[in-house]
This record gives structure tokens, sequence and C-alpha cells, in this order.
């Protein structure tokens, strides 16, 4: 399953350099590997203490954990909406992403000029927001051109989209993003195919000094992101782009005793991930055996037949049913035959639904 968060931010927020550190990451001697598969895009492994259990239990002669992308979108600057700087190819490249990581500054320094001359996060988040309902809003207006016609005629899907549509072009006109307005399932599905920047949940990067990383809490410029997150629904991560560049070139003890050293427990790349995968609602099942433990990405809701999928098509296809037992049971037991003895492995139909940590395996006859 490939889902993608977008890093946008104004220039000279640190957007650029976050992104590079997370591509240094990828150098072999990384704890966390990357691989970039295009200029902007790259993927990275999701953190997670289970599967080093798992491989410990079953000695596998593969390890595979599950990933997670990111795309650094450039090109934005007030009035992209407009086609300012690149503004057309910056909303062609952020309608592809299911959600926004925003950088913004919370950081001085007179060596790195800010675009608007002064340090406002506030101010930055506004600018590419307000670019982003300007866009919506557009997207919008055209859409009930088409449609209201039908709606005069009273055709009752098109009915339905025109009031949903009138909702969010209400929003947009209180520059109001589209994640903010009360819309129904169906108003969700009738609008759906806009595919509408602005519905994408958010996740604010706050960008401080080195000075600051450890007592980021008390910086004020972050104190304001997280007021202004809270309004908008939305989290925050605090984090040092400067030293996640020095910490993609360590690995192992190296980089744990740096990280004490600055006294924070995980990396930002590391929270970054952790919150991104979250935000999208995601978790993680497990394949196990000896010859491969491997994570996979699911979304939280899906039933046992749909996980299957994600393996191969075929084994939802043929989906017959799958034995399960959660990773907290299969620790507690040892093994997965002992697990069974103890009355932990079930067989589960085409109804369960797949809980974060299953270990699973999959019947299916095609």
């Amino acid at each position: 399953m490939s889902l993608t968060t977008g890093i946008v931010g104004l220039p000279n927020v640190g957007k650029s350099t976050l992104f590079n550190a997370i591509t240094q990451a990828g150098a072999e001697s990384a704890n966390y590997p990357f691989c970039t598969i295009d200029p902007n895009v790259g993927i990275v492994n999701v953190p997670d203490d289970r599967l080093t259990d798992l491989t410990e239990m079953f000695h596998p002669k593969e390890t595979i954990p599950t990933t997670f992308e990111f795309t650094d979108i450039a090109g934005l600057v007030k009035g992209a909406s407009q086609g300012e700087g690149l503004g057309n190819q910056f909303l062609a490249n952020i309608r592809q992403v299911d959600a926004i990581s925003h950088v913004v500054r919370c950081f001085e320094d007179g060596d790195v000029t800010h675009v608007s001359g002064k340090i406002d996060p506030i101010d930055d988040i506004e600018t590419i927001n307000l670019e982003l309902i300007l866009a919506d809003l557009e997207s919008v207006n055209k859409r009930m051109a088409r449609v209201e016609k039908m709606a005069k005629q009273k055709d009752k899907n098109a009915m339905a989209e025109y009031a949903a549509l009138s909702k969010l072009q209400e929003a947009f006109e209180n520059e109001q993003p589209a994640r903010q307005v009360e819309l129904t399932d169906d108003e969700q599905q009738v609008i759906k195919h806009l595919n509408l920047l602005t519905i994408k949940p958010i996740l604010y990067v706050a960008n401080v000094s080195e000075e600051d990383i450890a007592a980021g809490e008390e910086n004020e410029h972050v104190k304001n992101v997280k007021a202004y997150a809270e309004k908008d629904g939305a989290r925050v991560v605090v984090i040092s782009a400067k030293i996640e560049s020095e910490i993609a070139e360590l690995e192992g003890e190296e980089k744990q005793s740096f990280l004490d050293e600055l006294d924070i427990d995980k990396s930002g790349l590391d929270q970054l991930i952790e919150e991104s995968y979250d935000l999208l609602g995601l978790a993680t099942f497990f394949t196990a055996s000896e010859k491969e433990v491997r994570a996979w990405t699911f979304k939280q809701g899906m039933k046992a037949p749909q996980t299957a999928g994600v393996i191969h098509t075929d084994f939802e296809r043929g989906f017959i049913r799958a034995e399960v037992v959660s990773f907290t049971n299969l620790m507690e037991a040892g093994s997965m035959n002992q697990s069974k003895e103890n009355g932990k492995l079930r067989l589960e139909g085409k109804d369960y639904v797949v809980q974060d940590g299953d270990v699973m395996h999959f019947r299916f006859n095609v």
C-alpha cells in the first residue's frame, strides 16, 4: 500500500534541508535505509521494534520493514494559485499526496533571509493555506457551473453534489479549509473526485534551531504553531533540520549516543514518520516464517480479505481464512506452536477486522 505525505513550505524555512537529511539517511550505513525513486520522491522505512523481536524469534533469511513515502514539493510562493513561481507544478504535485507535512520556520538566523523579511510561522502557515484554499475555490466554482443546470432540473445526484459544493464554496470564501467543513459521508463521496487540497490531513513541522531542540516546547514560535494547529485539528512535530542532517550520517550506538547528548528520545525523522503514518490512520500487520519476516501497511478498519490483498490481489480474490495471533500473545507464548497450544492462534473469516500488530498467515485458493 503506497501512501505518501508531501513536504511543503515557503523558501528558507528548512524544507529542503529536512528532505536532504531524509535522503542522506538512505546511505547504506543508515539505520533506516531509504531509496530515492525520483529526484524529489523517497521511500523510508517505518521504525518498529516489533519487527526486531519477530526476527529474533523466527531467524528468517530476510527481514523487510514497511515503508512510507515522502515527496519534496517545491515551487510554492505567494500567488501560486494564480500560477506564480512554479504554482501550477506545485498544485499538480500536491494533489497526488495523501497528507501534507508543512514545514514552518521557528528559528532566528540573521544569515538566512526569510522570504517575507521576518520570522512569523503563523503568517507562513496562513500564506500557504490561503493558496490551497484559493486553488480549491477555483475547482469548486468550475464544478458548480457544470452541475448547476442539472441540479435545477431536479437531478438527484446533481442536487446532492451542488449542495455539498455550496457548503465548500462558502467555507473557502471565508478562508476556511475543506477539512474543517462538516460534510456527511454521502457529501464526502460526491466531492471526492475533486481531490481537494485542503481536505487532506495536515501535520505542521516546527523547524527550530539546534539550541532549541531539547526544549522546543518553550520556543515562542512553537507555542504559536501549536495553538494554531489545535484550532485546525492538526498535529505538530518539533525538529531541527540541521540536527537531522547530522543524525542521518550516524547509525546504531553512535546515533543513540548523539540523541542522548541532545536529551531527545527519537530523531525528528522517526517522529515525522510515525506521526505521518498515524495521521493517515495506518497500522501494521506482520507475516512471519523462517523464510521471511515482513511488516505490511494497512488502513485501520480493513477486514482480513482486504489486508490479504495488500500482499497480493490473488490472496484477496481467493481468500478462505486467516490464521491470526496478536504480537503480544505471540511474544508471551514464545513460539507459534505454543501460541496454538495456548489457544491464542485463531482462525478468522472474511468479517474479521484486522488489528495493529496481528501476525497473520492467509489461506487462499485461486
